[in-house]
C-alpha cells in the first residue's frame, strides 16, 4: 500500500519532480510533504486506512514499513527490559502510534501540542520513574524533555 501511494503521489506530478516547465517552490514543497507523508504512513492520506467500520489490528503494521520494522523490533525490546522513546512531526502519525500501543497491549506515554503542561510533567516523570511501567514515550520531535 506505501509503495502504492508514493507512485500515485510522484506519478501525478511527474513533471515538477523533473524539472520540466516553471517549478513553483510551493508546489514542489507540498509534493514533498505528500511523499513525507508516504514514507510515515499511507494511512496519513484521507481515504487511505480500510473502513468504516474502522478497526484496529494487523493492517497498521503490514500497510507500513516502518510500522513492521517497529512491530519486530519493540516485542524483542520488551523482553530486555528497555523503554522506548519515539519521535514525529506529525501530531497524526503519533495517533496511529496510539492505536497500535493500544492494539499490541503496550503502556505508553503521549506528548504533543495540545498537552496541558501538568499532565506533560506528570507524563515525563511516570516514564523517567525508576521501575517503571511505561515503555514508550512518544512525542512531538523534542528531546529536551528527558532525561538518559
Amino acid at each position: 500500500m506505501q509503495r502504492e501511494w508514493y507512485t500515485k503521489v510522484l506519478m501525478k506530478d511527474i513533471d515538477i519532480v523533473n524539472g520540466a516547465g516553471k517549478i513553483e517552490k510551493m508546489r514542489l514543497q507540498n509534493i514533498l510533504m505528500q511523499l513525507r507523508k508516504c514514507c510515515n504512513h499511507p494511512y496519513l492520506f484521507d481515504g487511505a486506512e480500510p473502513g468504516p467500520p474502522y478497526t484496529t489490528d494487523e493492517h497498521l503494521v503490514y500497510n507500513c514499513g516502518k510500522m513492521v520494522i517497529l512491530d519486530k523490533l519493540l516485542p524483542k525490546l520488551q523482553q530486555q527490559e528497555s523503554r522506548v522513546l519515539i519521535f514525529s512531526q506529525m501530531t497524526r502519525m503519533l495517533d496511529i502510534l496510539e492505536d497500535y500501543c493500544h492494539w499490541r497491549g503496550f503502556q505508553y506515554c503521549r506528548l504533543d501540542g495540545n498537552t496541558a503542561h501538568e499532565d506533560r510533567q506528570r507524563q515525563i516523570n511516570e516514564y523517567n520513574a525508576p521501575g517503571s511501567e511505561k515503555f514508550i514515550f512518544y512525542a512531538i520531535n523534542s528531546c529536551r524533555w528527558f532525561r538518559y
